[in-house]
C-alpha cells in the first residue's frame, strides 16, 4: 500500500459524491476528466486530498470544518509565513490536534502521481506530441538522484550520524519557477498543462483555456528553484551530493 492508501484507510476518507464507488474512482475521474469531472493535475488533486484529510481530522476532534476555514488553515500550515503557521498550530493544539502529525500525514504531488499511474494504473490522454523523451530523461535523472540519496542515507545511518535515515522515504521533485513573478509549479504539471506561468505570455498564457486550470503554486517544504538550477541538480555525479550532507548538518541531524 502506498501512502495515499494508508492515509485513506486510517482516516476513512471517501469520495465527495455517491456517484463514485470509492475515493480512488473519484481521483481517477478528476485526473482523466472522465464523465462530467473537470480534468485536474497532480498538484490540484494533491491539495484537494490534503484539505479533505485536514477536514476529517477536524471532524474527529469536533473542530468546525467549514471549507473556508480548512482551506485557510491548510495554506497556513503549508505556507512560508512562520508567524501565521505558529498561530494556527497553537490553535489546533487547543483542540487536541497535533499539527506536526497532521502535516506528516499530508501527501506530496509526486506521491499522488505514483498513486494514479502505478497503484491505479491510470492513463490520461495527452495532447498531441511526437515524443516524450524529454520528460522520460528527467524521470531517469530523478531516479538516479533518488538512488544516490538513498545510498548516502544508508551510509549516514550505518555511521550513526542520522538515525532512521536508511528507512526514510526519498522523493526528488523538479520545480519550475517564473523568472518574472516567482510563481512555481512542478515540472509534471507544467508539461501536462503546457505552460509554466499563466500570467506571462512568454510562458504560454494563451494556452490556459486548453490546459489544466491549476494556478502555479509555491513549494513550501523544499523551496523554489529556477528551472536551470533544478535541472543542474539532476546529474549522476557524486559531487552533487556534497550539499546534501551540508543540509543535514545545517538542520542539526548530522
Amino acid at each position: 500500500m502506498c501512502k495515499v492508501d494508508v492515509v485513506t484507510d486510517r482516516y476513512g476518507l471517501a469520495a465527495p459524491s455517491s456517484e463514485y464507488d470509492s475515493l480512488d474512482a473519484y481521483l481517477l475521474a478528476r485526473w482523466t476528466g472522465r464523465g462530467e469531472a473537470e480534468s485536474a493535475g497532480y498538484k490540484s488533486l494533491t491539495e484537494w486530498f490534503n484539505r479533505r484529510l485536514l477536514a476529517r481530522i477536524y471532524e474527529e476532534h469536533d473542530r468546525t470544518a467549514t471549507g473556508v476555514r480548512v482551506e485557510s488553515e491548510y495554506e497556513a500550515l503549508q505556507g512560508a509565513d512562520d508567524a501565521r503557521r505558529a498561530e494556527v498550530a497553537d490553535d489546533l493544539r487547543r483542540d487536541g490536534i497535533d499539527p506536526e502529525s497532521a502535516r506528516r500525514a499530508f501527501i506530496s504531488w509526486s506521491t499522488m502521481r505514483r498513486h494514479l499511474n502505478d497503484c491505479l494504473g491510470g492513463e490520461k490522454p495527452r495532447a498531441a506530441a511526437t515524443t516524450d523523451w524529454e520528460v522520460n530523461s528527467v524521470d531517469v535523472a530523478r531516479g538516479r538522484v533518488e538512488e544516490k540519496a538513498r545510498a548516502a542515507l544508508r551510509s549516514l545511518s550505518s555511521k550513526d550520524r542520522l538515525r532512521g535515515a536508511a528507512d526514510a522515504a526519498v522523493e526528488v521533485d523538479v520545480t519550475l519557477s517564473c523568472p518574472d513573478c516567482g510563481a512555481a509549479v512542478s515540472m509534471a504539471d507544467a508539461v501536462e498543462r503546457g505552460y509554466v506561468c499563466d500570467d506571462h505570455s512568454a510562458f504560454g498564457g494563451a494556452a490556459r483555456a486548453d490546459s489544466d486550470s491549476d494556478a502555479p503554486e509555491r513549494e513550501s517544504s523544499l523551496g523554489v528553484l529556477p528551472a536551470e538550477t533544478a535541472f543542474g541538480l539532476l546529474t549522476s555525479t557524486s559531487e552533487q551530493f556534497v550539499p546534501l550532507f551540508d543540509a543535514f548538518a545545517s538542520l542539526g541531524v548530522a
